[in-house]
């Protein structure tokens, strides 16, 4: 074989390798149902906030906020997060959650990137938009 093969056939190798260790990193949205019947698992839902039941002491414990959510089954859940309330949580839309379901039936989150917010207002289209450019950009 000639030197050139033998480069090829290794950079081939470790592009497989690279993809093989990478598909284990893809992550999927779970409903709560199935984030129930995979506990221990670190696993990523989406559901909506139930605003009413977010219950936080920052005097008390500055670190500990408690919520339910409802995914779009209408399956609630409970949820601890151990790190201080994300601003302007009551305002999202949609919440995506990251993290462990214990044998209590409530869903740990013990990363601090393990709430994303899902503000409406950023992605609502405004029909208007382009008018309001234009007919501003016409007035200059």
């Amino acid at each position: 074989m000639k030197k050139l093969h033998i480069v090829a056939l290794v950079v081939i190798a470790v592009v497989i390798a690279l993809l093989i260790s990478q598909l284990g990193s893809f992550s999927t949205y779970e409903t709560v149902a199935s984030a129930k019947a995979k506990m221990g698992k670190t696993v990523t839902v989406i559901a909506k906030l139930e605003k009413q039941t977010v219950k936080y002491d920052p005097i008390r414990n500055p670190n500990y906020l408690t919520f339910q959510v409802e995914d779009t089954l209408g399956n609630k859940m409970n949820v601890a997060y151990y790190f201080e309330k994300p601003t302007d949580m009551e305002k999202s839309e949609r919440i995506v959650l990251k993290g462990k379901m214990d044998q209590n039936g409530v869903f740990q989150i013990k990363e601090q990137s393990g709430i994303l917010l899902k503000c409406p207002s950023k992605y609502k289209d405004n029909p208007n938009a382009m008018k309001e450019s234009l007919s501003v950009k016409a007035v200059l």
